[in-house]
């Protein structure tokens, strides 16, 4: 059996870890700060697919993603009993005018094709919707199957709990062994920036915040680029912010109670909910804006698995399945566009 040490336990690092000891690897898994601490430990977790149209290599790996997540994640649920929070609940975005009503009709039949009749994007009239649906200027929404959500701490856990139960634990540090998988966040974008002397990526901060509101089995909503996201745990999560520049990397601000005061302009119900929990973190974001996947330049043996940003969760079943095919098997299905080189 292959020993390979992935270093990171955010959802790539966990994701990886989780496929290759499916395979027969002896994994070890690296990190200082401990599973899921950084931007994968955040509150949203929605799982919402590219719009239907202008197909690229990106929109067809993360649609295959998104197909692979939910027997992905009762295998880890059935592995690690612990629920991993995953829900395939669908979601609702607003239709402001007559063009914004002809181009998602339009986004229709493409989704008809590029989705392989797995899932739809349809029109809906507003009130044809239940109660938890955001106010829309032309009475219709847009309502898509593909989306889902994924509760992050819990999905971390549960992946965790998964490795425990085959033998592998999460460890601040230990020597590597065997190949090595480099799944390591913004820190790890910018530490790469510095070894090969020029910018590869960087952290984005989010802030986030949650609702005590109990609508588990509503569909997500996404409004004026918010997410509001129910989850089964009676809360509804919602975010988040993208700030480039800041000085405390999990500080709370005035930006966060915009977004809430946002998420109540959009979803008056939430309106009397307490707000139950706040968040901020750094989310990795290559060069590219894709994942950055695959061997590192110049290094044998070492891997790069980074860039998740605002996708991670989404991407992660297909990410960890491809990069145990190139570790375990040396066969190299990555996209173009996801190369390491692809953002240097």
């Amino acid at each position: 059996m292959p020993q390979i040490t992935v270093r990171g336990a955010g959802i790539f690092g966990l994701s990886i870890a989780w496929v290759l000891t499916q395979r027969g690897a002896r994994v070890q898994v690296v990190d200082p700060f401990g599973a899921g601490s950084g931007s994968s430990g955040g509150l949203v977790g929605a799982l919402a697919p590219h719009v239907p149209e202008n197909w690229n290599d990106k929109k067809a790996f993360q649609l295959e993603s998104l197909l692979m997540a939910e027997a992905f994640w009762a295998e880890v649920q059935e592995a690690g009993g612990l629920d991993a929070g995953y829900a395939r609940t669908g979601r609702l975005q607003p239709i402001a005018d007559d063009h914004g009503l002809s181009l998602a009709r339009a986004r229709t039949e493409g989704a008809e094709t590029l989705w392989q009749g797995r899932a739809v994007w349809e029109v809906v009239a507003a009130d044809s919707i239940g109660g938890f649906a955001p106010d829309t200027p032309s009475g219709f929404l847009i309502h898509d199957t593909l989306t889902a959500r994924m509760h992050p701490r819990q999905a971390c856990a549960a992946l965790v709990a998964a490795l425990s139960a085959r033998g592998v634990e999460v460890v601040a540090e230990t020597p590597d062994a065997g190949a090595v998988i480099w799944a390591t966040g913004w820190r790890g974008l910018l530490a790469l920036s510095a070894e090969v002397g020029k910018s590869v990526g960087a952290g984005i901060k989010g802030q986030s915040a949650a609702f005590r509101y109990a609508a588990p089995d509503a569909p997500q909503v996404f409004v004026d680029g918010l997410h509001i996201v129910p989850h089964a745990n009676g809360t509804v999560a919602i975010g988040s912010t993208s700030e480039r520049e800041f000085d405390d990397p999990v500080g709370l601000d005035a930006q966060c109670d915009d977004l809430i005061t946002r998420a109540i302009a959009a979803m008056p119900v939430l309106a009397d909910a307490p707000v139950v929990d706040r968040w901020a973190g750094v989310r990795p974001r290559a060069r590219s804006r894709a994942p950055m996947l695959g061997a590192w330049p110049g290094k044998p043996g070492h891997f790069i698995a980074n860039g998740g940003f605002k996708i991670g969760f989404g991407m992660a079943p297909k990410v960890a399945h491809v990069m145990a095919d190139l570790v375990l098997d040396g066969v190299d299905t990555i996209p173009e566009g996801f190369r390491v080189e692809a953002s240097m």
